[in-house]
């Protein structure tokens, strides 16, 4: 559940956007004043803070000076809010570091879509710590800019069309390059998170007191997991599921996780109409299986940090970070991976979890 500090001297709204917040499933801490509110963020540290800017005993600009600053704070978001918008600009709160902006009197449905959009955008994680950003900095590999500016350049050339030539065209085509810039979009979204996890899960030891994941939960987990990688690639016939949930000693995100970047892999490197299974049974084997054009056995031992196979044959965006993700998340909940493959015939990627414990 996530957790929102909710700021203003005005105790209606503070009702009221509380009241809206804890039925739409947040935790809600609340506070009406900017130097109450820090003392709030400092206890309990919010995924996200919605202040207003204009309040006696502390305002949101420096309660936003003050987050910026704190080591512990300085990586939550804050949404300011203001009555006055001839006080405050978004350009100018967000160049002093808020992460969004919104005029009063804010309807529930902008104030929804605004958290939700928020909570995407830190999936993402863009204010890394610098000692993950040093990381970043010397990991960069030759092809890494590559991979970024190519479905960048996407979204560039598209939305230049639209915006030289937009008067001309038709609805349908108007919409087809919409689609095409969201597409370019979420796979550059895809591309950094998956990066960005990656060098996060260096070094990281698997966790003894993960719990296990119920049936109902495990069966969502991967249903959610296929239904994300199939957002990328429109290959909903081709999916079959094959679905018969046991408990296991995963986090949900996690396994979602896995799930799609093996549903993602096997959609890229297999064509569109031949099928691609995924199957999971009570013995706690989670199988991806395809029918594309598979892998050498040299090809599987080099799976690695950005490993693209014949890249120059079968250019495909996404580093081959996909496969390498999956073997961290695997190791790190002390399963075991195993892959499958021979050219020209298809690819099988088996995960084997621990045989589940029951829950003390």
């Amino acid at each position: 559940m996530k957790t929102i500090l909710l700021i203003d001297d005005d105790e209606g709204m503070l009702q009221s956007y509380g009241l809206l917040l804890r039925k739409s499933g947040y935790r809600v801490l609340e506070a009406d004043s900017g130097s109450e509110g820090f003392k709030l963020a400092r206890q309990h540290v919010p995924d996200l803070i919605l202040s207003d800017i204009n309040m006696p005993g502390g305002d949101g600009r420096t309660l936003l000076r003050d987050l910026r600053q704190d080591a512990a704070l300085k990586s939550v978001q804050i949404v300011l809010m203001t009555g006055k918008p001839e006080l405050a600009t978004p350009r100018r709160v967000m160049e002093e570091g808020a992460d969004d902006f919104l005029v009063k009197p804010v309807t529930m449905e902008a104030l929804l879509a605004c958290l939700e959009a928020r909570f995407v955008r830190a999936s993402v994680n863009w204010r890394v710590e610098d000692k993950v950003l040093d990381r970043l900095r010397a990991a960069v590999p030759v092809n890494l800019p590559h991979e970024f500016f190519t479905p960048m350049a996407g979204i560039i050339g598209l939305t230049e069309i639209l915006r030289g030539g937009s008067a001309n065209m038709t609805a349908n085509e108007i919409d087809e390059i919409a689609r095409d810039v969201h597409q370019s979009a979420l796979r550059l979204n895809r591309t950094l998170r998956n990066y960005l996890l990656i060098l996060e899960l260096q070094g990281a030891e698997p966790d003894p007191l993960v719990g296990l994941l119920l049936p109902q939960r495990v069966e969502e987990s991967v249903k959610a997991g296929v239904n994300e990688a199939l957002r990328l690639n429109a290959r909903q016939d081709d999916v079959t599921l094959l679905i018969q949930p046991p408990s296991l000693p995963v986090k949900g995100e996690d396994l979602s996780r896995m799930v799609e970047e093996m549903v993602d892999n096997a959609c890229k490197f297999s064509r569109p109409g031949t099928p691609i299974q995924v199957q999971l049974g009570d013995d706690g084997v989670l199988v991806v299986t395809d029918q594309g054009r598979g892998m050498t056995a040299e090809q599987v031992d080099q799976i690695g940090a950005f490993q693209q196979f014949d890249r120059k044959r079968h250019e495909q965006q996404g580093l081959g970070l996909g496969l390498l993700l999956v073997q961290k998340l695997t190791r790190l909940h002390g399963a075991k991976l195993a892959i499958t493959s021979e050219p020209g015939k298809g690819t099988q990627v088996r995960i084997t979890f621990p045989s589940a414990q029951t829950p003390a």
